[in-house]
């Protein structure tokens, strides 16, 4: 058994929700396995309390996030990734920095429950259920027999991951590498 601990960045748009929601999952899930990380393209600067309160509400830790850029984590001292999964249409779209180490990636996308509109009970199933979704592929990840995989068949595991139940775009859920 390996004991290597991989770096994983989640990345979205805004990163208020689902990238908060994936890191904090394999922070608690993943623990000495995974560093887990998390930011935006366009980070807007706050997380949505919704998020925080899902993460709480099923026993996850709720301190220490924030509302970042995907910048702190593409110059020359920030941690090498190994994995990078972004969690929204949007910024699978996107022109992405250059990661240092050439990482694993692939698209993870789950429906943004902060678009959800309605009543508070309303919102907070969007998040339950984003948080189900997300929580299933970091499940899968983590059994995942990473280090005994070669680049090719590990890159074929995570675009399967990122087709599971709750896919955005189920015909779309490819890696980019």
């Amino acid at each position: 058994m390996s004991d290597r601990i991989y770096n994983v960045l989640f990345l979205c748009t805004g990163n208020t929700a689902r990238s908060i929601l994936a890191e904090g999952i394999l922070r608690k899930d993943g623990a000495g396995r995974f560093n887990a990380f998390s930011a935006g393209s366009q980070p807007k600067g706050a997380v949505n309390p919704y998020a925080l309160k899902t993460l709480e509400a099923y026993d996850y830790p709720t301190d220490g996030f924030r509302s970042k850029s995907w910048d702190e984590f593409a110059g020359p001292d920030a941690p090498k990734m190994d994995f990078v999964f972004t969690v929204c249409d949007n910024a699978a779209g996107e022109a992405c920095p250059i990661w240092p180490g050439q990482p694993m990636t692939a698209h993870w996308g789950i429906d943004d429950p902060a678009a959800v509109e309605g009543s508070d009970m309303e919102k907070q199933k969007a998040f339950n259920l984003a948080f189900r979704f997300m929580k299933n592929r970091i499940s899968l990840l983590l059994a995942t027999p990473i280090a005994r995989l070669d680049r090719l068949a590990l890159s074929q595991r995570l675009r399967e991951i990122g087709a599971a139940e709750g896919a955005s775009i189920p015909h779309k859920a490819e890696a980019r590498t």
